[in-house]
């Protein structure tokens, strides 16, 4: 058969064809995995993340750590020193107690310094490791992997918790579910009466909450700290870290080119692409990077997203995806970290240093004077309260005798646990007489108010207002001493 009849003839066939098959154009479509489509549809049939649970260094690490938050947490309260809670914030006294450290409303300032000091050293941190913080000290990333522990203990590992969203409801599945939120409830009533236990003596507070002896107001605290973290670890989880916390919002302003974050090394890793274990990327397929897409790191990651698509402010750094990572690459015999803690310039393989940094010189020495304010603050701050008020109904009298007398009203206050016995007296380059048992003794935290009169002869005092001083001592340590001007009036 001729040449030209044969094409004639492939053509003619060729057109029969495409009348019957229909013919789609896919040279522009985007091409997406089966394992990327699967994920983003268990995902979204449950509105949750039901993230993989992870084995590695980094998950034994922060295990480590939120797990000696949690047991702080909850010890301190018990922990007593002289006799009284370590920690007790009695609001209804108004004495805070630290560590055998008395502060009252007016060391509010110290208070203040240390937590500006928290925050530069969060922000200091922040420079060198990014948001670490999240990852492996925040409270709500504690809680809620203890209540993904809990979940996965009851209903089993991610794809079985798919499954049972969507299964139908079940007696197995009541069972379940009955089980899983009861003790989701238990820890979240312990964290309350755990929180609350910081207000009111933890001792006796446990023992009222669980046998229904507790005041009015006190359970409803604990149900309120309850509920909300029952809410937060159970439901919202990842919601607070992507739209509630402030700190994800922000925490990119401290980075620059030195801070070590969770970072994919795109050079490396792309072309992405399934391929036999130990297979080498440089043969059989030269235009594969060392990513095998096996899609671990989106799976385990708590907030459900890909690091593979550069830095995301919903990253927690919590370092799941670097294990997940490192254990693929451990399978397949390539070289480890492909996703792991790297800065910019890690990536570029150029040399930096830290202490050109002007976040990090600015952090740390902020930091450090921070430090030194409250180290300050400390050493000056008296263990005695002293507040002099005159009698406003007078500005003096004038006895009998050729006497002038003032009338104050001393407010004292033994600022320490315990009883204290003080000198009170009046210091002035005229000679003042103090009318007054000049001992006073005070109990742990008691407050008195302490009349005084001051007497000067009329004759050795000139006329108007001349400046004394209240002095008041502690006998058994002079050094704990505090003072207080105020005025004596005469004709």
């Amino acid at each position: 058969m001729p040449k030209s009849d044969i094409n004639q003839s492939t053509s003619a066939k060729r057109s029969s064809a495409e009348q019957f098959i229909p013919i789609k154009d896919i040279s522009t479509a985007p091409k997406v995995t089966t394992k990327a489509i699967s994920s983003a549809e268990n995902v979204a049939a449950s509105g949750r993340i039901h993230f993989r649970e992870q084995k590695g260094y980094f998950q034994r690490l922060r295990t480590m750590m939120n797990s000696l938050l949690i047991v702080l947490f909850f010890a301190l309260p018990f922990i007593s020193i002289d006799g009284r809670q370590a920690i007790l914030l009695d609001v209804s006294q108004q004495q805070f107690f630290f560590f055998g450290l008395t502060l009252w409303p007016q060391d509010f300032t110290l208070l203040a310094w240390i937590f500006i000091a928290a925050a530069f050293g969060l922000f200091f941190i922040t420079v060198f490791w990014g948001r670490v913080w999240c990852g492996y000290l925040c409270p709500q990333t504690a809680w809620t992997f203890i209540y993904v522990w809990i979940e996965t203990r009851i209903e089993g590992n991610n794809n079985k918790r798919k499954l049972l969203d969507r299964a139908p409801w079940t007696a197995n599945k009541i069972r379940k579910r009955t089980a899983k939120h009861s003790l989701w409830g238990l820890a979240a009533l312990l964290t309350g009466c755990g929180f609350i236990g910081y207000f009111i003596p933890a001792r006796e507070l446990y023992l009222d909450i669980f046998t229904g002896n507790a005041s009015f107001w006190v359970t409803c605290w604990v149900w309120f700290f309850a509920i909300c973290t029952y809410l937060n670890a159970g439901w919202m989880r990842e919601q607070m870290c992507l739209h509630c916390c402030p700190y994800s919002r922000f925490q990119a302003v401290m980075f620059d080119a030195n801070t070590k974050t969770v970072t994919y090394d795109a050079q490396r890793g792309e072309s992405r692409g399934p391929r036999k274990r130990k297979q080498e990327t440089n043969l059989g397929d030269p235009t594969l990077g060392d990513c095998v897409d096996c899609n671990l790191c989106v799976e385990v990651c708590p907030t459900g997203i890909d690091i593979r698509n550069g830095l995301q402010y919903e990253c927690i750094n919590c370092g799941a995806c670097v294990d997940a990572c490192n254990e693929t690459m451990l399978k397949f015999d390539y070289k480890q970290n492909l996703i792991g803690y790297m800065s910019e310039n890690d990536l570029k393989g150029a040399a930096h240093s830290y202490w050109r940094s002007p976040r990090f010189l600015g952090y740390g020495a902020a930091v450090i004077i921070m430090l030194i304010v409250i180290g300050l603050d400390l050493n000056s701050r008296s263990e005695i309260q002293l507040n002099v008020i005159r009698d406003r109904q007078s500005l003096y009298r004038e006895t009998s005798n050729n006497k002038i007398e003032n009338t104050y009203q001393l407010k004292i206050r033994n600022k320490t646990q315990n009883t204290k016995q003080y000198q009170l007296a009046v210091d002035s380059e005229m000679p003042f007489s103090l009318i007054a048992d000049p001992i006073i003794t005070l109990a742990a935290g008691e407050q008195i108010d302490y009349p005084v009169t001051v007497l000067a002869d009329k004759d050795n005092v000139p006329s108007g207002r001349k400046v004394i001083r209240f002095s008041v001592t502690d006998l058994k340590e002079p050094k704990q001493q505090v003072s207080q001007e105020t005025g004596f009036f005469s004709p």
